[in-house]
């Protein structure tokens, strides 16, 4: 019956029975001695891309050696990925080659640590543990200032609000106690939002040692929550004097603040002195989490830089603090200590006092406030157009500190209002710039600053610059009168004069009628509208 069932199969199907095993052996391309590289493919299909191989093998064996790579690499094109042509191109690493694998520089230091190239790991010891103490330190400045949040709201929930709703103080003296809480909430929700989304985003993107995470620029876009502190620092001393005398005078308080001190949770026991300390002990910490930072990230990594100046921004706004409270007195008995080794008075401290001066001057608010530039400038006032003729040599010009500041709003929050500067132009994504002025002020005389005049409004004025005269600029006021600037060298003349006339460009709906020019009679371009 099997002799039977074997004559009538298909002619096809007999052309394919198997032949004996040495002839099997051999269509295969085994031999006795390297048989033991085939067992684990002795059952592949005829279909495999291992036919043929057996030929090919035996004619190899015949031709010189030089023609052996070119006929390999042709079976290396047809073949499966297993087979005898394919497997002579796998090669171990080269002793040059895993010599040089064990010598490669680290990424982040640069050195050569052949211990670490052994164990197999990419980085050396010293430069594997910064990368872990630096992600620590991330996490610690994210999870610090989520519990600082919680402090905040814990004041305003806590006490705040159950002492307003129950009429415990007035208003005034509400405001006293807890001067800007509010401001600080604010403010510390938007900064612990944008810590968590660059975290997260970092994770997100499989950056497990969050080196995309950028904490210093972070911190300089929020860098106007600093006055914020300052603010509440100075106020702190009246708060708890006039908490001090309510709790004496009023016994419902004392007996409210006793009770939530040892019966509500949240508390943790603390008092509300207590609690309207964290600010100050919050701003105080920030040198000392930077400092962290920077002593684990590499000089190479793109924030390092931004750091630093982080961490001297915050160290001027404590000196500035202190020497405010100095100066006003009302019995401080307490200072904010800034960590800076040489804590004489800088540039930045004098930069913090002119801001408060031109923010008080202009009377924007502090979050949509934006310093672009900062200095000092020489100012004249030429009685007419001549002077360009003459050049700036028949001037007289005065010192002046001088700062340029612009008004930034959201996209979304400018309602029906004239579109204004362009949005490339806001420090902010998604800002645009809504008004910009030049605020002037006298070099400091008998201790303080004084603003020179009104400030300049950008949106009314014209700004140029003669060929012939590189080392000043012209704002002229269309309504008032014309100005000239020039600072200590060109390049610094030339640096505020491109910020000016670039914040100016755009501001003002005059012109749009009149093409950007004070003269209405000109018209240098036809085609717009």
């Amino acid at each position: 019956d099997r002799d039977r069932d074997r004559d009538s199969a298909p002619a096809a199907l007999r052309g394919h029975s198997e032949p004996p095993a040495e002839d099997r052996q051999a269509v295969l391309g085994v031999t006795r001695s390297g048989q033991h590289r085939w067992s684990t493919i002795s059952s592949l299909s005829s279909d495999s891309g291992v036919v043929g191989l057996s030929d090919e093998r035996d004619e190899e064996d015949r031709e010189p050696r030089r023609h052996r790579r070119s006929r390999g690499a042709e079976v290396e094109r047809v073949d499966s990925g297993i087979g005898p042509g394919l497997s002579r191109t796998w090669k171990r690493p080269s002793a040059s080659l895993r010599a040089w694998e064990a010598q490669r520089p680290c990424p982040d230091c640069g050195l050569r640590d052949g211990a670490s190239r052994e164990r197999g790991e990419r980085m050396c010891e010293r430069c594997s543990k910064l990368r872990i103490e630096r992600k620590e330190a991330i996490l610690e400045f994210l999870n610090t200032e989520s519990s600082y949040g919680e402090d905040l709201r814990i004041i305003k929930e806590e006490f705040y609000c159950p002492m307003q709703s129950a009429g415990l103080l007035t208003a005034e003296q509400l405001t006293v106690v807890f001067s800007n809480v509010q401001e600080l909430i604010d403010v510390n929700d938007r900064f612990t939002e944008h810590l968590q989304d660059s975290i997260d985003q970092a994770f997100d993107q499989g950056d497990d040692d969050l080196l995309t995470v950028y904490i210093g620029e972070i911190f300089l876009e929020f860098v106007n929550m600093l006055p914020a502190f300052q603010t509440y620092c100075l106020q702190q001393s009246t708060s708890v004097n006039m908490l001090n005398t309510l709790e004496k005078e009023k016994e419902l308080l004392r007996i409210f603040l006793d009770v939530s001190q040892n019966d509500n949770t949240a508390l943790r026991r603390m008092n509300l002195r207590s609690f309207l300390m964290a600010p100050l002990q919050r701003v105080t910490k920030y040198p000392l989490l930077l400092s962290r930072i920077i002593k684990v990230t590499p000089e190479c990594h793109p924030d390092y830089a931004r750091l630093r100046e982080a961490k001297s921004r915050v160290e001027s706004h404590l000196e500035h603090i202190n020497m405010k409270t100095k100066q006003e007195g009302n019995g401080v008995t307490w200072s904010l200590r800034s960590f800076r080794r040489d804590s004489r008075k800088n540039r930045e401290v004098i930069n913090i006092e002119m801001r408060e001066v031109s923010m008080k001057t202009v009377g924007w608010a502090r979050e949509n406030t934006r310093f672009v530039m900062e200095g000092p400038l020489q100012l004249s006032q030429p009685a007419d157009g001549q002077w360009v003729k003459k050049g700036s040599k028949g001037l007289k010009f005065q010192n002046v500190q001088s700062l340029l500041m612009v008004r930034t709003q959201r996209g979304g929050d400018s309602g029906g209002q004239d579109a204004g500067a362009r949005g490339d132009q806001g420090e902010g994504v998604g800002e645009s710039v809504r008004d910009g002025v030049l605020v002037l002020i006298k070099d400091k005389s008998s201790g303080k600053f004084a603003v020179l005049r009104e400030p300049i409004r950008l949106g009314n004025c014209v700004v140029s610059s003669e060929p012939d005269c590189e080392d000043t600029f012209e704002v002229l006021d269309i309504r008032r009168e014309s100005f000239v600037f020039r600072a200590s060298d060109k390049s610094r003349t030339q640096q505020w004069f491109h910020q000016i006339k670039r914040y100016a460009r755009d501001l003002g709906t005059w012109r749009k009628r009149r093409n950007a020019l004070p003269n209405i009679m000109i018209n240098t371009n036809q085609t717009r509208s």
